[in-house]
């Protein structure tokens, strides 16, 4: 038999031990021991329910419990995090994680200590929810040299988009109905400036090259200013319109970036609609494969968490090796990107004053009154964005 202790019995935790519960033969002949969760650590009693008896309030009652080989932690955010995952790791417990925010944050760190430790630092549910994303970069992708990564990596944004984009609706009214329906937080900044995403996609890059990107480096844009007239103008264009996490690599540089996209119908991430996230990964040997499923929720997530755990159990008192070095690779600044821009201008912009200013220009019109849309190709951010300011955009998006 294997115990492990939760960290939290919110909607996370609590899936956890929902699945644990329900599957326990399946997971039982598959990891080769009964996995029990016998200590749950929450500041709630949660009495008159299964678990009343299991709870406690202090991590040292987990931490000195030697039956306890897994620590499980599903509260988010960096503190208290970071210190349990320190203190389990050091005790010779793995620690598995759904914490985007303590995995981009400390990841290289806290897998130097499990491997000191001979223990294990998982953190599969941090990226794609319940989408496996972590273990095929770390195993089965092992001999592809990973070229590009793109991928819808949140569910709130993606929500909002699909909806805005078939009803017609403002993104504010959206929002209010993503935030009563769960998909969104009371405070949806993480989500709808794109930093969430930002973590994500600064672990996947992190782990597809094996030296630290800092998401602090990847520029950032989210979705609060995207308009119903941009979706016309997509429609116009036989595109949609999509939060994009990007990663790769050119000429030795590593880029990234997180932003608003129009994307054709050529790129497989176009139809991925409502919460579902998808990461297209493009390797030199095997091209392009896609991870397609549900980002985020409580048994969804809790379903690679439970992977984590059983991956952790079978491999007790043998750490796992994950290529994440501390060595910090510079992201390039955007303004080195580049880029293909749709714009938006007043009807007053003369379209030769566009082709001047633009060596590479294509036009949209009569989709929107009182105005039209140019798309720029081929150009660095930066120039862009210098050349740009004499016309007064009203929309400014990235074409894939």
């Amino acid at each position: 038999m294997a115990s492990i202790a939760l960290l939290g019995y919110g909607t996370v935790g609590s899936g956890v031990y929902e699945i644990l519960t329900k599957n326990k033969e399946t997971i039982s002949k598959k990891t080769g021991k009964d996995i029990t969760v016998k200590r749950i650590l929450d500041l709630r009693e949660f009495k008159g329910t299964p678990v009343e008896n299991i709870v406690v309030h202090d991590i040292n009652v987990i931490l000195e419990d030697d039956d306890i080989e897994v620590v499980v932690e599903a509260m988010g955010g960096d503190e208290p995090a970071y210190t349990y995952a320190m203190a389990a790791l050091k005790k010779g417990k793995s620690y598995c994680t759904s914490n985007k925010v303590l995995v981009a944050n400390h990841g290289p760190e806290l897998l130097k200590v499990a491997k000191e430790n001979n223990c294990n630092f998982l953190f599969e549910a941090s990226v794609g929810g319940g989408i496996p994303i972590i273990r095929p970069i770390n195993h089965s992708l092992t001999p592809e040299e990973i070229l590009e990564i793109d991928g819808i990596l949140n569910g709130t944004t993606n929500y909002i988009l699909t909806r805005m984009n078939k009803e017609g609706l403002p993104y504010s009214e959206i929002l209010k109905d993503a935030q009563a329906l769960g998909f969104a937080e009371k405070d949806p900044t993480a989500d709808v400036e794109g930093f969430d995403a930002c973590r994500k996609i600064a672990i996947l890059t992190s782990l597809a090259y094996g030296k630290n990107v800092k998401f602090e480096d990847i520029h950032t844009e989210g979705i609060t200013k995207i308009s119903n007239e941009d979706f016309k103008y997509a429609e116009a264009m036989n595109k949609g319109v999509k939060l994009l996490a990007r990663s790769w690599r050119e000429d030795g540089k590593q880029y990234a970036i997180v932003a608003p996209y129009m994307v054709g119908e050529d790129c497989p991430l176009s139809f991925v609609s409502g919460v579902i996230n998808a990461i297209l990964v493009k390797g030199n040997m095997l091209g392009d494969a896609m991870f397609y499923g549900s980002g985020a929720g409580s048994l969804p997530t809790a379903s690679a968490v439970v992977s984590d755990i059983v991956e952790a159990v079978k491999n007790k008192g043998n750490h796992v090796p994950v290529l994440w070095e501390d060595e910090v690779v510079k992201v390039c600044d955007h303004a080195e990107i580049v880029s293909n821009f749709f714009v938006r201008v007043s009807d007053t912009v003369s379209k030769d004053d566009v082709k001047k200013t633009f060596s590479d220009v294509s036009f949209c019109e009569g989709v929107v009154p009182s105005e039209y849309a140019f798309v720029a190709s081929g150009i660095k951010e930066g120039d862009f964005y210098e050349k740009v300011k004499v016309f007064d955009a009203k929309q400014i998006l990235r074409v894939m």
